[in-house]
């Protein structure tokens, strides 16, 4: 049964069915799904709705006796769930400029990690109060720059790749949780859910997590169960974000209910699970793998678009909008027959980057790098496509995208 309630009568376990005004009155782009996190619920009301439907048939009916959610107990708090404060922004800068910040970055957040699957393989209780700052300054670098540590993360040792692949997940997560409009409290905890989504492969046998081959049915089985490994490990060390352990188990299921380890679909899979869902994969296979090269961004993007029923539409959109259609570091041909190294996205218009053109297929020849913006009126070219580094021998790209910082790093 469909019933109006006060927006601050909300509680978790109910469904929300809809959300009385405008769409254009608050930030929420779809509603009808179970709430199941108090920091969304904390969000309808500060955006200033005022009423809600919600379906009684479908989760909980609110209690005649219930207090107004400013008269309610607070939650008791998470063991990592340190208040929140606002800091000044960063200034913008180039991601040439950023570089060096963000490879260092991308170092000792990795070291972070890696301490923590040490500690759990050692059965040691996870003591994560160091990760919060740590996704601070991950959210930091993607203020001053959004586009150098989503890029540098990509390059990634073929040995450290299951703690680098968590540094990634986090900086991907605070960027698209950051373009969806989520508020800052939310994409920390976001970004605290990339870094700690895959805590489960600690205890999955290394032999089995670093196999340089394909795995067998049984060896498989033992990987999938790392989402529901990872998650009672976050439960057993105490951590108590919503979020977090939301992402932790459920980062591999599709909205066509084709994933696992609970077969969720749609609205049954909660906004931060569908972000990592995406986020997981991107990054995945644009990596370099112990048993296959990763895939080029651009490739992979359009790839990932073709899997029905694996996305939530609106949140893999929401996605490509922020790496863009061809993300930095991606190599691009020309309508004029030249090739380009993508270093700088212009999000306005997704097609028409910034790019660094370096190599004529029409002579076959190296050009002199030279930086264009096609979105400038004046430039006449645009891109046709995206290309193999591989296929054509180019190996240093990422001096190319990254600038003379990175070349002087090599």
């Amino acid at each position: 049964m469909l019933k109006r309630i006060p927006a601050h009568r909300l509680v978790p376990g109910m469904h929300l069915h809809k959300l009385c005004g405008k769409w254009l009155d608050h930030p929420f782009w779809r509603t009808n799904f179970r709430l199941d996190d108090a920091g969304v619920i904390r969000q309808i009301v500060d955006s200033g709705v005022r009423e809600a439907w919600i379906d009684t048939a479908k989760g909980l009916d609110v209690a005649d006796d219930s207090p107004p959610a400013s008269d309610r107990p607070a939650a008791p708090p998470a063991v990592v769930a340190t208040a929140y404060v606002v800091r000044p922004a960063p200034l913008p800068t180039t991601l040439e400029a950023e570089y060096d910040q963000a490879k260092a970055l991308c170092r000792k957040a990795t070291s972070a990690v890696k301490s923590l699957h040490s500690e759990a393989r050692l059965g040691n209780a996870l003591s994560v109060e160091d990760c919060l700052p740590l996704v601070d300054e991950i959210s930091d670098s993607l203020l001053r720059n959004t586009q150098a540590l989503i890029s540098v993360s990509r390059l990634k040792l073929r040995d450290e790749y299951t703690y680098m692949h968590s540094v990634a997940v986090c900086a991907l997560m605070v960027a698209l949780g950051r373009r969806l409009g989520l508020d800052a409290e939310l994409v920390r905890e976001a970004g605290l859910a990339g870094l700690l989504h895959d805590m489960g492969k600690a205890r999955t046998p290394l032999d089995v997590l670093n196999k340089p081959g394909k795995l067998t049915d049984a060896e498989y089985a033992i990987v999938r169960g790392h989402p529901v490994q990872g998650h009672a490990l976050l439960v057993e060390s105490g951590i108590a974000l919503p979020g977090v352990l939301d992402v932790c188990l459920h980062h591999h299921e599709k909205i066509d209910g084709g994933g696992y380890p609970h077969r969720l679909k749609h609205d049954e899979i909660s906004l931060l699970a569908r972000m990592g869902a995406v986020c997981d994969v991107y990054d995945a296979i644009t990596s370099n793998r112990p048993y296959k090269s990763g895939w080029e961004p651009a490739e992979s993007l359009h790839r990932m678009a073709q899997w029905q029923g694996h996305f939530d539409p609106f949140v893999f959109q929401t996605f490509v909008k922020t790496v863009g259609i061809y993300p930095t570091g991606s190599l691009v041909r020309l309508y004029s027959g030249r090739l380009a190294v993508v270093t700088e996205q212009n999000p306005a218009h997704l097609t028409t980057p910034q790019v660094k053109v370096i190599y004529s297929t029409r002579t076959q020849q190296r050009l002199v790098p030279e930086t264009i913006d096609l979105a400038a009126p004046a430039c006449g070219d645009k891109i046709s496509g995206s290309e193999s580094p591989e296929a054509w021998g180019f190996t240093e790209l990422e001096s190319l995208w990254a600038g003379a910082r990175a070349a002087a790093a090599n």
